[in-house]
């Protein structure tokens, strides 16, 4: 019986809707197809929608403090507090079952899914955009380091939902060189692919590509943050997504799932792995 690979998509800031990844996975099925020759459905992918951790509180305060005092501006303040917020409100807090844990559930919860469609030792890719790299670094981070990470996980017999199986990492408009300002040493990246993959399928080498927007004043490079991320990202690949309206200019931060030169690289290698795995 061949393997299927596991992936999953984890959006950025902002309110997104639960079909945010649809355009971008029915895309990425073709891709796949179009270049291996494999059928789309040796790909089981899981699009992890993180944003109604914070829809129900962020609403709340655009009722009771933007409405009642009139304060002008109420698109633009409704627009910080449904994007920009989502910074702030994702922050690690000393007590468990807090947002910091919110989010994360939500990527255990697909990762428990993937098990059940795609076998506890499929090979996973992550691709995420914006905050959601910063959330999946976060995610894999307490799984390889720390042992905060595993009480979320809902099968521990899954080497998948251990995050042992992490093959492939696609950081989309990435903003965790900002988040990196937060610590004094931000020299501990996460290992890709992890250091328990050899045990599983010991033929895989995987990757961490990074892709950024010149023009995206949210999306940065990797390798330039320090020593450890230059040894940890594989590369930095400089795009330029976007339609015409929005692809030379900050706007671009919105058409990375949408860029044909990173599909194609995601694709690509998506084929390289199943092949190596069941020996094509």
């Amino acid at each position: 019986m061949e393997q299927k690979i596991a992936v999953i998509i984890i959006h950025g800031l902002g309110r997104q809707k639960k079909n945010y990844a649809d355009k971008f996975m029915k895309k990425l099925y073709e891709t796949f197809s179009q270049i291996s020759g494999i059928p789309p459905s040796q790909l089981a992918i899981e699009a992890v929608h993180w944003a109604d951790v914070f829809a129900p509180r962020e609403d709340e305060l655009i009722r009771n403090t933007i409405e009642p005092y009139q304060l002008r501006y109420r698109r633009l303040r409704q627009y910080v507090i449904q994007n920009l917020a989502d910074a702030v409100a994702y922050q690690p807090v000393e007590s468990v079952e807090q947002n910091y844990e919110a989010v994360h559930l939500t990527i255990s919860a697909a990762l428990n899914r993937l098990t059940l469609t795609a076998g506890p030792q499929a090979p996973l890719c992550v691709i995420s955009h914006s905050l959601g790299s910063v959330i999946a670094s976060n995610y894999f981070y307490d799984l390889q380091f720390s042992s905060r990470g595993h009480r979320l996980i809902t099968d521990p017999t899954s080497p998948l939902e251990r995050g042992e199986l992490l093959t492939l990492f696609y950081s989309l408009g990435t903003t965790l060189p900002l988040w990196s300002l937060r610590y004094r040493d931000f020299d501990k990246p996460i290992q890709v692919p992890s250091p328990y993959l050899q045990d599983y399928h010991n033929q895989l080498l995987g990757e961490w590509v990074n892709f950024y927007d010149q023009d995206d004043i949210l999306g940065y490079p990797l390798k330039g943050i320090n020593h450890a991320y230059a040894q940890a990202v594989h590369k930095d690949v400089a795009v330029n997504v976007g339609n015409w309206l929005k692809s030379w200019n900050p706007l671009s931060h919105s058409g990375y799932f949408y860029s044909k030169p990173i599909i194609e690289h995601i694709s690509a290698n998506l084929d390289a792995t199943w092949r190596s795995i069941n020996h094509k």
